[in-house]
């Protein structure tokens, strides 16, 4: 500030880059001149900041995303970019153009992006980076915008059939909420408390339920845990959604197990009279000897035979 006799001459820097003289007064400012529009350079600041680190919206609805930089940027090269949930890269803003992407659906302006309709895949990071004219300085500042879309319907895996004894666990599934959502369980339309332990309902069984996996987990399962199942799925956007209901038997022994061996013995048993079938039909095994007649060769007696008289004396007999 300056001091001119009674007066001081203060210098004020406003997040519009702007400065004007207050002159002090019996304890109370009273503005004199005018308000400069002159920029007014404070010197190695080179900061880009936000008011609005986090965005959340329901999806469909418009959203602002802010950027502020520093005076001493000058008349700065702004870039946005937006890191998916996925952890993928691309442009928004750049060489003083929307890309094509967000064309038609996102405008710039020097400190904000505006969406005029979000959809589920915008939600992510989204950077805004200034950089000085000569290219010396640059600073960065992260967004968060969250896409807020109701869960659809969830999926519970549950197995039909399990052992006494055993561990046993269900999942439940959703992939279109966003936020994820977290999970409760159900058995029988009843909701289950997180832990059995202490629940008069379910006091003979022995379960854990992890809401942000969806997981439930019985160790052991028992012949109490019978009974029909399904899990709901609940962001905090629109209404909690219900799985279908499926239902799981506890047994005593492991019948499945000893009803799939029969099944495959079977297989097996009929395999193998395939094979001998097939071998016998294309000869590969014995068959009993043939029933043609035998041709027996003999020679005639010596005495039969005239010296004087030659004559071929060969018989056959069949």
């Amino acid at each position: 500030g300056k001091r001119d006799g009674a007066n001081v001459c203060l210098v004020s820097v406003t997040t519009v880059d702007c400065w004007k003289c207050v002159r002090w007064e019996g304890g109370s400012a009273s503005s004199f001149g005018e308000t400069m529009t002159q920029r007014v350079f404070l010197g190695g600041a080179y900061e880009v900041t936000t008011s609005t680190p986090k965005v959340s919206v329901r999806a469909g609805t418009a959203a602002d995303l802010y950027c502020q930089y520093s005076a001493d940027f000058g008349d700065p090269r702004v870039e946005w970019k937006f890191k998916d949930l996925e952890g993928s890269f691309r442009l928004v803003y750049y060489n003083k153009q929307i890309t094509d992407t967000y064309e038609g659906r996102v405008d710039f302006s020097p400190r904000a992006l505006h969406f005029k309709e979000t959809q589920a895949t915008d939600s992510g990071e989204y950077y805004c980076e200034a950089t000085t004219p000569d290219g010396a300085h640059t600073d960065t500042v992260m967004v968060e915008l969250i896409v807020q879309v109701p869960p659809g319907e969830p999926m519970a895996n549950v197995p039909s059939s399990v052992v006494k004894g055993s561990m046993v666990k269900l999942l439940c599934t959703e992939t279109k909420g966003y936020p994820r959502p977290t999970f409760r369980w159900y058995r029988n339309k009843m909701l289950m408390p997180e832990k059995s332990a202490g629940s008069a309902s379910f006091r003979n069984s022995t379960y854990t339920i992890e809401p942000s996996t969806g997981q439930l987990t019985f160790d052991p399962v028992s012949q109490a845990d019978n009974g029909e199942y399904m899990c709901e799925a609940n962001n905090g956007v629109g209404q909690p959604i219900k799985s279908s209901s499926l239902r799981m038997e506890v047994y005593e022994s492991n019948v499945g197990g000893i009803v799939a061996g029969v099944i495959v013995a079977l297989i097996i048993l009929a395999f193998i009279g395939i094979a001998i079938w097939f071998a016998y039909r294309k000869g590969y095994l014995g068959r009993k000897a043939s029933d043609k007649p035998k041709v027996i060769y003999s020679q005639p007696p010596a005495d039969a035979t005239d010296d004087g008289d030659f004559r071929q004396k060969s018989s056959f007999v069949v």
